[in-house]
């Protein structure tokens, strides 16, 4: 059962779907190219999964798409010119796990993540993982929790970045582990990893793909893959549901959105475009390689999708008191 804030959030992304804010008919659309605004640097995952789907979307809507990447502010940049743009369907954005958080993040926002967009559906997830170094005493996370829990202050991890997913993630395990652990944000999640190769660091919560290389060499530990459900890349590894803490589950996950007020059956065509994307055998194979699971499914299941995740990752937040700005 969704909470009051999830029931707020469903609402604001769910009814703006149904607002229609100008003639635009679903016979006509699309007749132009449609944009789809990627609030990171080209060449990253987020980038890489719209391109991946972008291409077969354009195909089953006989229309050209446009990947427009917008970086900067924490992705705040790319989501305030969606949700200033007209919605007729014709401009998009992959949104991530920072339309969850960012409202609790950040205090000066030009716009509201939760009631200015308009869901079109979820494209996918890839969880997380906890690494340690190889030399590493903690050889499992049991080990890592009862270290944390009877060393206060002496464990430390990484992460690319205040509020990034890598830190909510770590809070939430020790929050569910109710054990002590002291973060130390980097600018970006390369130099983090190369201090947790050299010890200084203890741990990280991670997209595994980033550190996949290491852990095939050796040179690093997977310890926990924070999900129910195993992941591709390392499928040998426990989740955190296996080992006794099914609440401390932590995903990247890409979906797409455009602005509140998009005209009903247009976002049902984009929607339509979007499921067949995500049933093309060699899309799902790119997914998988990339250590993510396709998540079809409607406009109002992926408004509901983070409704929750808004709720979930506030609450976390606000406990472990983390400001962005």
């Amino acid at each position: 059962m969704l909470t009051s804030a999830c029931r707020n959030a469903a609402a604001g992304l769910g009814l703006a779907a149904v607002l229609s804010s100008g003639p635009v008919h679903a016979a006509d659309f699309p007749d132009k190219p449609i944009r789809i605004v990627v609030p990171y640097a080209a060449g990253g995952g987020v980038d890489i999964v719209t391109r991946l789907v972008s291409e077969k979307m354009g195909a089953a809507l006989g229309q050209t798409i446009i990947v427009d990447n917008r970086p900067g502010a924490a992705t705040n940049i790319g989501m305030a010119a969606v949700a200033q743009a007209d919605a007729d369907g014709y401009t998009l954005l992959t949104a991530s796990n920072t339309l969850a958080s960012n409202a609790a993040l950040f205090s000066n926002l030009t716009f509201d993540p939760a009631h200015d967009f308009a869901p079109v559906g979820s494209i996918g997830y890839a969880p997380l993982v906890v690494v340690v170094p190889e030399a590493s005493p903690n050889k499992t996370l049991k080990d890592l929790i009862a270290y944390g829990k009877s060393h206060p202050g002496k464990l430390t991890y990484a992460s690319a970045g205040s509020g990034s997913s890598g830190h909510l993630a770590s809070e939430l395990l020790k929050a569910e582990g109710g054990f002590d652990a002291l973060h130390v944000p980097y600018k970006g999640g390369a130099p983090a990893i190369t201090d947790l190769l050299g010890q200084r660091i203890d741990f990280m919560s991670i997209n595994p793909l980033e550190v996949i290389s290491h852990i095939q060499s050796g040179k690093l530990r997977p310890l926990a893959v924070l999900n129910a459900q195993p992941t591709a890349l390392l499928p040998q590894v426990p989740t955190t549901a296996t080992l006794g803490l099914p609440e401390a589950v932590a995903t990247v996950w890409w979906g797409l959105i455009g602005p509140k007020g998009m005209p009903q059956p247009v976002v049902q065509q984009l929607n339509t475009a979007l499921q067949k994307a995500l049933q093309d055998p060699g899309v799902q194979k790119r997914l998988a390689d990339l250590g993510a699971t396709a998540t079809p499914g409607s406009a109002s299941a992926f408004g509901t999708f983070v409704a929750d995740e808004t709720a979930k990752w506030t609450k976390v937040i606000k406990q472990a008191g983390i400001k962005a700005d």
